[in-house]
Protein backbone atom coordinates (compact mmCIF):
# COMPACT_ATOMS: atom_id res chain seq x y z
CA UNK A 1 0.00 0.00 0.00
CA UNK A 2 1.57 3.34 -0.88
CA UNK A 3 0.77 6.67 0.46
CA UNK A 4 -1.90 7.30 -2.40
CA UNK A 5 -3.59 4.13 -1.49
CA UNK A 6 -3.41 4.53 1.96
CA UNK A 7 -4.64 8.37 1.68
CA UNK A 8 -7.82 7.00 -0.18
CA UNK A 9 -8.35 4.50 2.32
CA UNK A 10 -8.88 6.78 5.12
CA UNK A 11 -11.09 9.78 3.84
CA UNK A 12 -13.56 6.98 2.61
CA UNK A 13 -13.29 5.29 6.04
CA UNK A 14 -13.98 8.46 7.44
CA UNK A 15 -16.63 9.45 4.93
CA UNK A 16 -18.54 6.51 5.09
CA UNK A 17 -18.76 5.84 8.96
CA UNK A 18 -19.42 9.70 9.91
CA UNK A 19 -21.89 9.54 7.72
CA UNK A 20 -23.53 6.31 8.61
CA UNK A 21 -23.17 7.36 12.60
CA UNK A 22 -25.11 10.29 11.77
CA UNK A 23 -27.74 9.36 10.00
CA UNK A 24 -28.23 6.22 12.89
CA UNK A 25 -28.60 9.35 15.09
CA UNK A 26 -30.79 11.83 13.51
CA UNK A 27 -32.92 9.21 12.44
CA UNK A 28 -33.65 7.35 15.44
CA UNK A 29 -33.17 9.36 18.14
CA UNK A 30 -36.43 11.19 19.36
CA UNK A 31 -35.99 14.67 19.43
CA UNK A 32 -37.00 15.22 23.10
CA UNK A 33 -34.77 12.14 24.32
CA UNK A 34 -31.09 14.01 25.29
CA UNK A 35 -29.78 10.99 27.02
CA UNK A 36 -29.76 8.95 23.82
CA UNK A 37 -28.25 11.40 22.01
CA UNK A 38 -25.13 11.59 24.01
CA UNK A 39 -25.28 7.69 23.89
CA UNK A 40 -24.77 7.69 20.38
CA UNK A 41 -22.08 10.55 20.79
CA UNK A 42 -20.40 8.22 22.76
CA UNK A 43 -20.53 5.32 20.30
CA UNK A 44 -19.75 7.52 17.71
CA UNK A 45 -16.49 9.30 19.04
CA UNK A 46 -15.66 4.91 20.45
CA UNK A 47 -16.02 4.37 16.35
CA UNK A 48 -13.45 7.08 15.76
CA UNK A 49 -10.83 6.24 18.31
CA UNK A 50 -10.95 2.44 17.10
CA UNK A 51 -10.45 4.17 13.47
CA UNK A 52 -7.67 6.12 14.78
CA UNK A 53 -6.26 2.95 16.51
CA UNK A 54 -6.48 1.31 13.55
CA UNK A 55 -4.89 4.12 10.95
CA UNK A 56 -1.60 4.57 13.75
CA UNK A 57 -1.19 1.03 13.32
CA UNK A 58 -1.41 1.17 9.59
CA UNK A 59 1.03 4.06 9.49
CA UNK A 60 3.62 2.30 11.73
CA UNK A 61 3.91 -0.37 9.28
CA UNK A 62 3.94 1.79 6.64
CA UNK A 63 6.93 3.78 8.04
CA UNK A 64 8.81 0.65 9.29
CA UNK A 65 8.61 -1.33 5.74
CA UNK A 66 9.51 1.74 4.37
CA UNK A 67 12.43 2.14 6.39
CA UNK A 68 13.64 -1.39 6.16
CA UNK A 69 13.48 -0.99 1.89
CA UNK A 70 15.83 2.13 2.59
CA UNK A 71 18.78 0.70 4.22
CA UNK A 72 21.57 1.09 2.19
CA UNK A 73 23.61 -1.39 0.43
CA UNK A 74 27.17 -1.73 -0.34
CA UNK A 75 28.05 -1.93 -4.29
CA UNK A 76 31.14 -1.82 -6.36
CA UNK A 77 32.45 1.66 -7.01
CA UNK A 78 32.23 3.55 -10.03
CA UNK A 79 35.32 5.51 -11.08
CA UNK A 80 37.59 4.82 -8.41
CA UNK A 81 40.98 5.63 -9.25
CA UNK A 82 43.49 4.74 -6.53
CA UNK A 83 46.15 6.74 -8.32
CA UNK A 84 44.86 9.35 -6.74
CA UNK A 85 44.19 8.88 -3.18
CA UNK A 86 46.63 11.38 -1.28
CA UNK A 87 48.45 9.34 1.58
CA UNK A 88 50.38 12.62 2.75
CA UNK A 89 49.14 14.11 5.93
CA UNK A 90 49.36 14.51 9.61
CA UNK A 91 46.01 13.50 11.03
CA UNK A 92 44.97 10.10 12.78
CA UNK A 93 41.99 7.63 12.16
CA UNK A 94 40.94 5.07 13.74
CA UNK A 95 39.22 2.25 12.13
CA UNK A 96 37.49 -1.20 14.10
CA UNK A 97 36.61 -3.74 11.64
CA UNK A 98 34.87 -6.14 13.09
CA UNK A 99 34.49 -9.79 10.90
CA UNK A 100 31.15 -12.03 10.25
CA UNK A 101 30.52 -14.99 12.23
CA UNK A 102 29.67 -16.40 9.08
CA UNK A 103 33.24 -15.31 7.37
CA UNK A 104 35.72 -18.36 6.59
CA UNK A 105 37.38 -19.02 9.44
CA UNK A 106 40.24 -17.45 8.77
CA UNK A 107 41.61 -15.21 5.60
CA UNK A 108 44.66 -15.00 3.92
CA UNK A 109 43.50 -12.38 1.88
CA UNK A 110 45.36 -8.95 1.12
CA UNK A 111 42.93 -6.35 2.46
CA UNK A 112 42.82 -2.82 1.96
CA UNK A 113 40.35 0.16 2.58
CA UNK A 114 40.05 3.91 1.81
CA UNK A 115 37.82 6.15 3.37
CA UNK A 116 37.36 9.95 3.20
CA UNK A 117 35.02 13.08 2.66
CA UNK A 118 33.22 14.92 0.56
CA UNK A 119 36.15 17.15 -0.42
CA UNK A 120 38.64 15.23 -1.60
CA UNK A 121 40.43 14.46 1.10
CA UNK A 122 41.13 10.59 1.11
CA UNK A 123 43.17 8.13 3.17
CA UNK A 124 44.27 4.76 2.13
CA UNK A 125 45.39 2.13 4.27
CA UNK A 126 46.81 -0.18 2.29
CA UNK A 127 47.62 -4.64 3.23
CA UNK A 128 45.39 -4.43 6.62
CA UNK A 129 46.11 -8.36 6.83
CA UNK A 130 47.93 -10.21 9.15
CA UNK A 131 47.69 -13.55 8.93
CA UNK A 132 50.51 -14.29 11.50
CA UNK A 133 48.80 -12.04 13.67
CA UNK A 134 45.22 -13.73 13.11
CA UNK A 135 43.47 -10.65 11.50
CA UNK A 136 39.92 -10.73 9.97
CA UNK A 137 39.39 -14.27 11.85
CA UNK A 138 35.84 -14.81 12.13
CA UNK A 139 34.20 -13.34 15.06
CA UNK A 140 37.30 -11.02 15.86
CA UNK A 141 37.20 -7.20 16.00
CA UNK A 142 40.42 -5.49 14.95
CA UNK A 143 41.69 -1.77 15.63
CA UNK A 144 43.65 0.16 13.43
CA UNK A 145 45.30 3.50 13.50
CA UNK A 146 45.49 5.04 10.22
CA UNK A 147 47.28 8.14 9.51
CA UNK A 148 46.49 10.78 6.00
CA UNK A 149 44.69 13.88 5.31
CA UNK A 150 43.22 15.64 7.46
CA UNK A 151 39.31 15.15 6.65
CA UNK A 152 36.03 16.45 7.67
CA UNK A 153 32.74 14.54 7.82
CA UNK A 154 33.80 10.60 7.00
CA UNK A 155 30.76 9.63 4.19
CA UNK A 156 32.58 7.28 1.85
CA UNK A 157 34.10 3.50 2.68
CA UNK A 158 35.69 0.60 0.12
CA UNK A 159 37.52 -2.15 0.95
CA UNK A 160 39.55 -4.43 -1.70
CA UNK A 161 40.04 -7.95 -1.17
CA UNK A 162 42.17 -10.00 -3.40
CA UNK A 163 42.79 -13.63 -2.54
CA UNK A 164 41.47 -17.25 -2.40
CA UNK A 165 39.92 -17.33 1.04
CA UNK A 166 36.93 -14.80 0.93
CA UNK A 167 35.97 -12.65 3.94
CA UNK A 168 33.16 -11.25 4.83
CA UNK A 169 33.26 -7.92 7.78
CA UNK A 170 29.89 -6.74 9.59
CA UNK A 171 30.88 -3.56 10.05
CA UNK A 172 33.86 -1.34 9.77
CA UNK A 173 33.56 2.06 12.04
CA UNK A 174 35.64 4.89 11.69
CA UNK A 175 36.68 7.54 14.08
CA UNK A 176 38.29 10.79 13.40
CA UNK A 177 39.63 14.02 14.80
CA UNK A 178 37.55 15.99 12.51
CA UNK A 179 34.49 13.61 12.30
CA UNK A 180 31.85 12.07 13.87
CA UNK A 181 31.73 8.43 14.50
CA UNK A 182 30.73 6.44 11.37
CA UNK A 183 29.45 2.86 11.01
CA UNK A 184 29.42 1.33 7.62
CA UNK A 185 27.65 -2.17 7.64
CA UNK A 186 28.29 -4.82 5.01
CA UNK A 187 27.45 -8.32 6.66
CA UNK A 188 27.89 -9.41 3.00
CA UNK A 189 31.28 -11.41 1.67
CA UNK A 190 33.60 -8.36 -0.10
CA UNK A 191 33.96 -9.54 -4.11
CA UNK A 192 37.57 -9.81 -5.24
CA UNK A 193 39.21 -7.79 -7.03
CA UNK A 194 37.62 -4.62 -6.94
CA UNK A 195 36.85 -1.53 -4.43
CA UNK A 196 33.82 -2.33 -3.01
CA UNK A 197 31.38 -0.43 -0.16
CA UNK A 198 29.29 3.01 0.66
CA UNK A 199 29.36 6.69 -0.47
CA UNK A 200 27.12 8.39 1.44
CA UNK A 201 28.19 11.90 0.61
CA UNK A 202 25.49 12.35 -2.13
CA UNK A 203 22.68 13.40 0.56
CA UNK A 204 20.53 14.89 -1.80
CA UNK A 205 19.00 11.64 -2.48
CA UNK A 206 18.39 10.69 0.62
CA UNK A 207 16.88 13.97 2.06
CA UNK A 208 14.01 13.16 -0.41
CA UNK A 209 12.80 10.16 1.64
CA UNK A 210 11.23 11.62 3.73
CA UNK A 211 9.41 13.75 1.53
CA UNK A 212 7.37 10.44 0.81
CA UNK A 213 5.61 10.46 4.20
CA UNK A 214 4.94 13.98 4.44
CA UNK A 215 1.63 13.44 3.90
CA UNK A 216 1.36 10.40 6.11
CA UNK A 217 2.47 13.01 9.19
CA UNK A 218 0.40 15.27 8.62
CA UNK A 219 -2.82 13.18 8.15
CA UNK A 220 -1.71 11.36 11.68
CA UNK A 221 -0.74 15.11 13.24
CA UNK A 222 -4.30 16.12 11.96
CA UNK A 223 -6.05 13.19 13.51
CA UNK A 224 -4.66 13.60 16.54
CA UNK A 225 -5.68 17.40 16.82
CA UNK A 226 -8.92 16.10 15.66
CA UNK A 227 -9.51 13.85 18.19
CA UNK A 228 -8.66 16.59 21.22
CA UNK A 229 -11.79 18.76 20.16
Amino acid sequence: MDINDLRFFVEDAFSTKLSSSQDACFSSTPPHSASHFLSERRKQSNMIKALSLLLLQVAFLFTLSEAKSSIIQPEPAKDFNISQIQNAGTCSYTAIITTSCSSTRYTRDQISISFGDAYGNQIYAPRLDDASSRTFERCSTDTFEIYGPCAYQICYLYVYRTGPDGWKPENVKIYGHNSRAVTFSYNTFIPSDLWYGFNLCNTASSSAQPSAQKWLIYLIVGLLVFLQL
